[in-house]
Formats: C-alpha cells, sequence, structure tokens
C-alpha cells in the first residue's frame, strides 16, 4: 500500500452514496494524511452538520458537478474506495472508476466485499471504517497523526458506534479513542457539532415520526417508522434530518428491534422511488441478515440498511411478510 501511494500522482477517494459519519471521516483523515494531495469524491450530497469537518469544502460531489468529477476520474492513476465494498453504493460513479485500470485499494468494515480492488483491507470485526484507517496511519510511515487526521477519525468512531452504544465492546476501540485524544481532538466539541446543530424542522419532524408514524409489534419487540416523500417535504427535509430517528424506538423497554423505511421520490426517466430502508438491533439479535436477503443490502449485525424501489407500502408489505422469519 505504502508503494502505491508513493508512486501515485493522481489519487481519488470514494465513499459512498448519502455519506455518514464514517464515510465523511475516514475519507477526509486519508485525504489530510495524504498531505490534501488526493481528490475526494462523493456520489450526492453529505448532511450539512459535517461542513464543519476540516477539508469538507474540499469535497467534490458528482451529481453538481459531473463532468469535472468525470474528468478526475478519468485521469486518476489510484483510486483509495473507504467505508463501500462494491462499486454499486457510488452510484454511476462506480462504471466510471472501474472502467479506468489503475491500482484500487478497498478500506472496509461491511462483510462480504465484491472482488473489485487490488489491496483490500477488509475488517468486518472493526467498528467502523475509520478505525481501518488509524490502523493502517499508526503502522504505514508515511505522515505522522495530527489533529485534522484525528479529528476525522474520532468523529467516525462517534457516529458509526451511536456514540459509542453498539458495535463498540472491543477495548482496542477505546486505546485508539485514547490516542486521538492525546493528539487533541475535541471530543464534547465534535459531539455538540454534529448532535446539537439540528433545523426547528428536523426536530418537529422527529416529533412526528415518533408520534404518528412508529408501528410497534410487540410479539417479536420490533418497532417500524415510515416516512413518505410527502411528509418529508411537509417538513422542509434536508440531507441528513433523520440520522439517528431509527435508534430511538430501542429507548423502549421491551423494543429491541428498529426499522426506519424514507421514501426518495423518483428522479425523472426513473420509474419508482427508493425506499432506503435502516435496521437497528441490541445484543445478540443480529438484523444484518434480513436486511441482506430481503432488502438487498447488509452491514452489521446490530445496524445495517437496505433498500428496494417501489412504493412505501410494498416495502411494508415486504417487513411483514418476512420479520417473523428473521427475528428471535
Amino acid at each position: 500500500m505504502k508503494e502505491l501511494l508513493q508512486n501515485a500522482q493522481h489519487i481519488v477517494i470514494f465513499t459512498h452514496m448519502a455519506p455518514d459519519g464514517d464515510a465523511m471521516g475516514s475519507a477526509l483523515a486519508l485525504y489530510h494524511w495524504l498531505g490534501g494531495k488526493p481528490e475526494v469524491i462523493v456520489p450526492n450530497a453529505f448532511p450539512a452538520f459535517f461542513n464543519w469537518m476540516p477539508g469538507a469544502d474540499r469535497i467534490h460531489v458528482y451529481e453538481k458537478e459531473k463532468a469535472a468529477c468525470d474528468t478526475i476520474i478519468a485521469a486518476a492513476d489510484l483510486f483509495i474506495c473507504t467505508d463501500f465494498n462494491d462499486p454499486k453504493r457510488i452510484g454511476p460513479m462506480g462504471d466510471k472508476m472501474l472502467a479506468n485500470p489503475c491500482p484500487k485499494i478497498l478500506i472496509d468494515h461491511h462483510l462480504n466485499p465484491t472482488d473489485f480492488a487490488d489491496e483490500v483491507h477488509s475488517h468486518p470485526e472493526a467498528s467502523s471504517s475509520c478505525e481501518i484507517v488509524y490502523q493502517i496511519i499508526r503502522t504505514t510511515p508515511i505522515n505522522p497523526m495530527n489533529l485534522d487526521i484525528a479529528t476525522c477519525l474520532y468523529t467516525g468512531l462517534m457516529t458509526d458506534t451511536g456514540n459509542f452504544s453498539f458495535n463498540s465492546t472491543r477495548a482496542e476501540l477505546y486505546d485508539i479513542i485514547a490516542e486521538l485524544l492525546r493528539a487533541g481532538v475535541q471530543k464534547d466539541a465534535i459531539y455538540d457539532a454534529v448532535f446539537n446543530q439540528y433545523s426547528e424542522h428536523r426536530v418537529r419532524l422527529t416529533g412526528y415520526a415518533l408520534y404518528r408514524k412508529m408501528r410497534i409489534y410487540p410479539e417479536h419487540h420490533l418497532a417500524l417508522i415510515t416516512l413518505s416523500a410527502d411528509e418529508l417535504d411537509q417538513y422542509h427535509y434536508q440531507v441528513g434530518d433523520t440520522e439517528g430517528l431509527v435508534n430511538m424506538p430501542l429507548q423502549i423497554s421491551d423494543v429491541y428491534y428498529s426499522v426506519f423505511m424514507r421514501e426518495e421520490r423518483a428522479k425523472p426517466g426513473t420509474p419508482k422511488s427508493r425506499i432506503r430502508i435502516s435496521f437497528r438491533s441490541q445484543g445478540d439479535r443480529p438484523v444484518n441478515i434480513w436486511a441482506s436477503e430481503v432488502f438487498h443490502g447488509g452491514g452489521h449485525a446490530n445496524a445495517s440498511g437496505g433498500e428496494i424501489f417501489g412504493t412505501i407500502g410494498q416495502a411494508v408489505r415486504l417487513f411483514e411478510q418476512t420479520y417473523k422469519t428473521y427475528l428471535k
């Protein structure tokens, strides 16, 4: 990996659609580690509450800058793919990336990566892709850790574990956190920047979702929340406004599984809406197999995602036809 990085002149870092904290953190940490040399491209817009992250203003958004991004991708001599394990997860950029025969490095923590990368760092036991990036930086003598890198890594670790409430029982994770704090990370300020900067519309949308749209299936300790595109429009939805909503039903004493469905209205030329689905669970109650086999997704045992194309009603029917098969 060190040889690939040192020989490359035009590095491009990709991360997945709807970038979350781990996607942003892992991509930007690598960007800073490599001296600001790479170009970072995301498929679509990231939530505004990540605008403060060091280097966020240098990110290219493919949906907004398609022609410029295509030129950058075609000229690349090395790709680094963070926090996704299949080119499909970066949308149309995946085909552009595969068309360029240059080497590809994969850094990811999701199960069953597809065989597209030349150098693979895949560790499903890791809490996040940022944890893997930390280990790469620690053991690969290119540039040392600095505050910008540490800040990006901590953001990914914090967000991909629900502020260390799941996928976070390994002692090694807290050794990493200690090192990042020694590097100067202001953990309380990061928490405030990510979780305490919501709009009034987001807070009202959350209240509506919990009061009006949450269903409980008590026989399986299961909760479901659905939001249509029209409902999101009613509350002036912005990217990231439903982040974390899927975790809230788990605060109910006898709810161990939570599912959230969000409709993305069909784009011109696309016949069906996309229903994005988030899964969460507690303890020894995996949801990743359900997400993978039924909803074309996957992820961690306790935190997974998936999607289908169609209506919210169709997604709910598929959910109700299958949950008894996959839940304890």
